[in-house]
């Protein structure tokens, strides 16, 4: 087939035939590169007006070697993959995913949060090697009654927000915390809180729903951890670089901390002797909480639905950056 080329870098967990499907029969030529090696995103992509991505690293570098692009359209909600400043600097979109597994990653924050404050990984435990209601006490710490707990948000986005609605009937209060959520459209019933710190000192579990950017790394860092109320958890749905893996170690180690459910991991897959890996307080899920059958396919077809508007109409349907904007939209938190 010839016209434009639209190249997918890597899928891996993804099947990108819905997608290469809708930008076939809007009449794009299409290759799927299955990599995130840039050497090889560049020779497959030389010509390519659109790049869908997943979790390639499309830096200054690489976008020198594609002089035809004019979209980058990632499949997701984050776009830290990007070099957003090199990207504005060329003129080009950038697109993402805003809503298509809210409702997912919501409800699967959620289930880890009843999860290690039920401690079912404990219990599971100790049934499997032959225990029973005695073990498990004389093994574990009981359980806190969850409408006696306080839910922690950094972060008040679109997932943050799902949340924070499923979790209002469960736990006794939802806080939160994010600087640039319109003050005006505060959810009610959502203590605001002016800093993370603030917000740690007075939750139970704390979820973080913000994107990964230089003013985030590390957030969650062992200065935040000691803020936090004795015995309480962590959940992070987010981006495995905004928790500083030594510092929720020690704080595990010290009962800081009771426990951690990780989605996200600051490499992924996490190397088999990873102590986030090992740690037996830590409940592990691999980068799964967008999966649902309904989001799986939305990944794919969402980000080609955004490459054939664009060439339809000369906008995509979801930009974070417009290069026909000045001066540049400021990122906002997702």
């Amino acid at each position: 087939m010839t016209g434009p080329l639209a190249v997918f870098t890597d899928t891996e967990d993804l099947d990108p035939a819905p997608g290469v499907r809708l930008l076939e029969d809007a009449g794009f030529a299409v290759h799927v590169a299955r990599t995130r090696d840039p050497d090889v995103i560049a020779a497959v992509a030389r010509d390519a007006v659109a790049l869908v991505v997943g979790y390639a690293r499309i830096d200054e570098a690489l976008l020198d070697r594609l002089p035809r692009l004019r979209l980058l359209a990632t499949m997701s909600a984050g776009y830290d993959m990007i070099d957003t400043g090199a990207a504005r600097r060329r003129g080009l979109w950038v697109t993402n995913l805003p809503d298509a597994a809210t409702e997912d990653v919501a409800v699967h924050a959620l289930a880890s949060a009843l999860s290690l404050v039920r401690r079912l990984p404990q219990a599971d435990a100790v049934v499997r090697s032959g225990g029973w209601n005695t073990e498990f006490i004389e093994r574990t710490r009981l359980p806190r009654r969850a409408s006696e707990l306080t839910l922690g948000l950094v972060g008040l986005g679109r997932i943050a927000r799902t949340f924070a609605a499923l979790a209002a009937p469960v736990f006794g209060r939802v806080a939160a915390y994010d600087p640039h959520a319109d003050p005006a459209r505060w959810p009610a019933g959502v203590e605001r809180h002016d800093s993370a710190a603030g917000l740690a000192a007075a939750s139970d579990i704390l979820s973080l729903h913000v994107p990964l950017t230089p003013a985030t790394h590390h957030l969650v860092d062992g200065a935040l951890l000691e803020r936090m109320r004795p015995g309480g958890f962590l959940v992070n749905v987010s981006r495995g670089e905004l928790v500083d893996p030594r510092a929720l170690l020690d704080a595990l180690d010290s009962d800081r901390l009771a426990g951690a459910a990780l989605d996200v991991f600051p490499c992924e897959p996490p190397p088999s002797d990873d102590p986030l890996r090992r740690h037996p307080r830590i409940q592990l899920s691999p980068h799964s909480a967008y999966l649902s059958d309904t989001s799986r396919r939305a990944y794919v077809c969402r980000p080609a639905e955004n490459v054939i508007a664009w060439h339809r109409t000369g906008r995509p349907l979801t930009p974070v950056i417009d290069p026909t904007t000045e001066p540049a939209p400021q990122e906002a938190t997702p």
